[in-house]
């Protein structure tokens, strides 16, 4: 099957086994971007194709990335990321799964931010660690935005940078998201 056939039926399980619609929130092309500060070299790196999902009632997050989509200002780079270093084709996607507990002013939608705690499971070719990040939840207008940014360290995800290079890739990676989730309608 096709990893983003794959990437959609399992966003589609998690929304048929939730609760009620209008307490689940999504987005199709959530924003997330990393950036690697080395000393010989800066690495950035942009995918507008992620899936995410929110359900309000169970207080619970899913995303799912497809590693394959990131953008890189050199194709060389890109090219190096998917088949040295993060092998997309064996590990096709980047998942995080976590629970938080929701606000009242956020179950109820009102316009608004709310600080949550999100903790939660992020596999990264394939290695799954614990995750526990701030995350601002905006609501406006019946829909919710967030971003936020967390730290990811290389070695703990068992990528393998090559000695050669080693100057070039951060040690850890600085992740940034953006998402704008719009109520669920099947």
């Amino acid at each position: 099957m096709k990893p983003l056939k794959l990437l959609n039926l399992s966003m589609a399980m998690l929304l048929a086994t939730s609760g009620m619609a209008q307490d689940r929130f999504l987005t199709r092309n959530g924003e997330v971007k990393f950036y690697s500060h080395a000393p010989l070299e800066d690495i950035e790196a942009f995918n507008d194709k992620v899936l995410s999902v929110i359900d309000l009632n169970k207080g619970e997050v899913a995303v799912d990335i497809l590693i394959k989509a990131f953008q890189f200002e050199k194709a060389l780079m890109q090219e190096h990321f998917n088949e040295n270093y993060m092998e997309s084709a064996k590990y096709p996607k980047s998942t995080f799964k976590g629970k938080f507990e929701v606000p009242d002013g956020l179950k109820s939608m009102s316009n608004g931010t709310y600080p949550v705690t999100v903790s939660g499971d992020i596999t990264i070719h394939g290695v799954t660690k614990p995750l526990t990040t701030r995350v601002e939840l905006v609501v406006i207008n019946g829909t919710i935005n967030t971003e936020f940014s967390f730290k990811v360290k290389v070695k703990d995800h068992d990528i393998k940078i090559p000695s050669v290079v080693v100057r070039n890739i951060a040690e850890e990676v600085e992740v940034t998201a953006n998402f704008k989730y719009e109520p669920y309608q099947r």
